[in-house]
């Protein structure tokens, strides 16, 4: 293990720096300054990230212009109205506008993101509790739309909750490529955001041993990577990338 750990370790180094966000969804947060723009970039910007990487970034382009660059002085103001005919593969139009019309309501009721994710994390401490506690939130509002569902998942559902383990990496660390604008949870505590790419290689590497690419199979990658660093296991998601980068050459 301590030779994998170098080599992970040096795979940390080479990846984590600002080079990496230029191709990375994360680019959408960096855009902006006031932290209000930068958690709502964030979280529109992983419920989208599903699918191939360059056209749900080309999507989410389209969308920001949709938002004029303003991702929080739109969403304040925003009223229902269309999109231009907006739409992702599962998520048609209509959920999309469910969706803004639910972070709306948040920001008239709960001022910020963050506001909601602390009053879900203080009960417990707990990220699946919180998670769940967001997905009822949302739910409350989106209610029978599939494709704001998709975008939105059910954490009671056992899946990974990739894109929102993903959201939370970029709210919660600090580094050349996270933001780290959250303080309320330690970096001990974040998850791996787990998918097929990542499943398969700590599987490779003998970091996963669970066959399904589940909440279990999150919680049992997490608690490997720890032996590594106790403190902030989740920096290895850009190891096991840049691991993946390498071996593919």
């Amino acid at each position: 293990m301590k030779n994998l750990k170098k080599q992970l370790d040096n795979y940390v180094e080479k990846y984590e720096t600002k080079d990496f966000i230029k191709d990375d969804p994360i680019q959408f947060c960096h855009r902006f300054k006031n932290p209000k723009d930068i958690e709502l970039a964030g979280f529109i910007a992983s419920i989208f990230a599903f699918g191939n990487r360059k056209v749900f970034i080309n999507k989410l382009n389209e969308l920001f212009d949709i938002f004029q660059n303003e991702p929080c002085n739109f969403i304040e103001n925003y009223d229902g109205k269309t999109l231009c005919g907006f739409n992702y593969r599962f998520a048609k139009e209509n959920d999309v506008v469910v969706v803004l019309s639910a972070l709306n309501s948040l920001y008239r009721h709960k001022d910020t993101l963050m506001t909601l994710f602390q009053d879900c994390y203080e009960d417990k401490k707990d990220l699946f509790d919180m998670m769940c506690k967001i997905s009822e939130y949302f739910y409350e509002t989106i209610e029978n739309s599939c494709g704001a569902k998709y975008l939105i998942p059910d954490a009671r559902k056992n899946g990974a909750m990739k894109r929102m383990n993903m959201f939370l990496r970029w709210m919660v660390r600090k580094s050349d490529v996270d933001l780290g604008i959250w303080n309320f949870i330690p970096t001990s505590q974040l998850l791996i955001p787990l998918d097929t790419h990542v499943a398969r290689i700590s599987r490779e590497l003998g970091l996963l041993k669970r066959n399904s690419n589940d909440f279990k199979a999150v919680i049992e990658l997490t608690d490997n990577l720890k032996q590594f660093d106790k403190n902030d296991p989740i920096k290895y998601d850009f190891a096991l990338f840049g691991y993946g980068v390498n071996e593919n050459k």
